[in-house]
């Protein structure tokens, strides 16, 4: 039964944070605490051992401090922060950089998309919608939470921790 937070809760997770942060700028604090709170569930039915864990939450404190400074800094959102650390628990030690490196190039082209979309004036019909007059202001930042998420998505299927629980 472990495989159920891998297959379903994280990535309904994963979604319910993108689509928050491109709807309302914000990705609720209780999602990156339900991935830990999941995490914590599929470990404990999963018998992954105390080393594996270790190096888990180890790759998830090193991508908090480094986020956390990030934020300090103004240069993420503290939900971006919080979640990319969250999504490298899942993740873990062995594919962090994949994982980085994967939100990094989907951030990057989500940044150049949204200044080439506010650039041009919004459609007409797009011009009703709260969320797209908010993504398209240039004061607004960028809903980074998606390429997070995004690249969760695409490297969880490459951890040992898919490994381990799909062989189940």
């Amino acid at each position: 039964m472990s495989w159920v937070g891998l297959v379903v809760v994280f990535p309904f997770l994963m979604a319910y944070a993108a689509s928050s942060d491109l709807l309302t700028m914000l990705i609720p604090n209780w999602i990156s605490l339900a991935l830990v709170a999941a995490f914590a569930v599929v470990v404990a039915v999963s018998g992954l051992g105390w080393t594996e864990i270790g190096w888990h939450v180890g790759a998830a404190l090193l991508t908090l401090s480094v986020t956390f400074t990030l934020f300090a800094f103004g240069v993420i959102g503290g939900g971006d922060a919080k979640l990319a650390a969250a999504t490298t628990l899942w993740i873990g030690m062995g594919n962090m950089l994949d994982y980085l490196l994967v939100a990094s190039i989907l951030g990057g082209g989500l940044t150049l998309l949204l200044l080439a979309a506010r650039a041009h004036p919004l459609p007409s019909p797009l011009r009703r919608l709260p969320f797209a007059m908010h993504l398209h202001d240039g004061k607004t930042g960028v809903p980074y939470g998606i390429a997070l998420a995004a690249a969760g998505l695409a490297v969880v299927p490459y951890t040992a921790l898919w490994s381990d629980l799909y062989r189940l």
